[in-house]
């Protein structure tokens, strides 16, 4: 009987989907995302969003510091402010979401209960100062791995909340 209910909600989602799809997100806010999603009536929030350490800044600046006289260092430098100053990382009541780029757009997104494991790689001045990465794995996807964020074991926390709450479901 569950089989059975489960196949007719699959075919109405799939009418929907057909009906009503959704747009190419390339270019978008995360609050015109939402606003679109909300209009819609896909309600999705905002759980938690990462930062990026104070580290990764640091590493940038000794690269500029000590590497400028060669040129090589403000490649470095810029390489990886822009990265930080065009990268969102989040997670969604439906979704993880990752966002990057500048003149081009890249997104890593992957559906809550798709998320097979997330895997935080600290480490020992990474313990020390609150830093690591994190490393993302879904059925079906490659895994994806975060930079060096703050606090990734809160984050890392914040992705199994809204799993368990059933956030992933739609």
């Amino acid at each position: 009987m569950s089989d059975a209910r489960d196949d007719a909600r699959v075919r109405r989602l799939e009418k929907r989907r057909r009906r009503d799809p959704e747009p190419d997100f390339t270019g978008w806010t995360a609050q015109q995302i939402l606003l679109w999603a909300a209009h819609n009536g896909k309600y999705e929030e905002i759980v938690a969003e990462a930062e990026f350490h104070w580290w990764y800044t640091l590493k940038a600046v000794l690269a500029l510091v000590f590497l400028a006289w060669i040129l090589i260092g403000f490649y470095i430098f810029f390489a990886m402010m822009i990265r930080k100053w065009t990268t969102e990382i989040g997670v969604t009541t439906h979704r993880f979401v990752e966002k990057t780029g500048l003149f081009t757009l890249s997104t890593n997104e992957i559906a809550l209960n798709n998320i097979e494991g997330v895997r935080v790689i600290q480490s020992f001045w990474g313990r020390m100062l609150g830093y690591g990465h994190l490393r993302i794995e879904g059925t079906g996807v490659d895994s994806i791995e975060l930079p060096d964020i703050a606090d990734p074991i809160a984050f890392r926390a914040a992705i199994e909340t809204a799993k368990s709450a059933g956030f992933g479901a739609r």
